[in-house]
């Protein structure tokens, strides 16, 4: 082709994920998507494998004759599926979980739920110890599709500052 320009070599071109700690502000919410549904097979599943064979997770009968009338959702599995809904807004580039707190449990999670998630910033600091990294505090909510909330936490993360992460010129 007479004049046609000629295509350029592809480039490679690496999503990135995750914030540094300067990517954070006190106040602001992450909408953490995308949702999740819950299965039978789910909780039965993470039930057996933590080895809380709690009738209300498993025994359709047991659970049936119970004030919820049918199986509750592991409250182990919805905070793991609530916490790892946050990973890619909150902790991605985490240097470390430094802990949950105020871990409430508010409404019944039943296989079928689809579940989301939301965090709020409500601390952004500096690390005492290590100058190139800072703390951030989220509140976490989980929240069925009807909007309902089912669980909170507080949790703090060790983040690095841009300039000093992993990969970078001076990390």
């Amino acid at each position: 082709m007479a004049g046609a320009e000629q295509p350029r070599p592809g480039r490679v071109i690496v999503a990135e994920s995750g914030r540094y700690l300067e990517d954070f502000a006190v106040g602001d919410t992450y909408e953490h998507r995308p949702g999740r549904t819950i299965t039978e097979s789910d909780n039965i599943q993470f039930s057996l494998m933590t080895m809380n064979v709690h009738p209300m997770h498993c025994d359709h009968a047991f659970a049936a004759a119970s004030e919820f009338g049918r199986p509750l959702v592991n409250s182990g599995l919805t905070l793991a599926i609530v916490l790892g809904m946050t990973v890619n807004d909150v902790s991605m580039k985490a240097v470390a979980n430094l802990g949950w707190t105020d871990i409430r449990l508010t409404a019944p999670v039943f296989p079928g739920d689809t579940v989301y998630a939301r965090s709020t910033v409500l601390e952004v600091r500096d690390s005492r110890s290590r100058p190139h990294q800072g703390i951030v505090t989220t509140r976490t909510e989980g929240y069925k599709a009807d909007g309902t909330s089912f669980m909170t936490f507080e949790r703090a993360s060790l983040i690095p500052r841009r300039s000093h992460a992993a990969g970078t010129a001076g990390g």
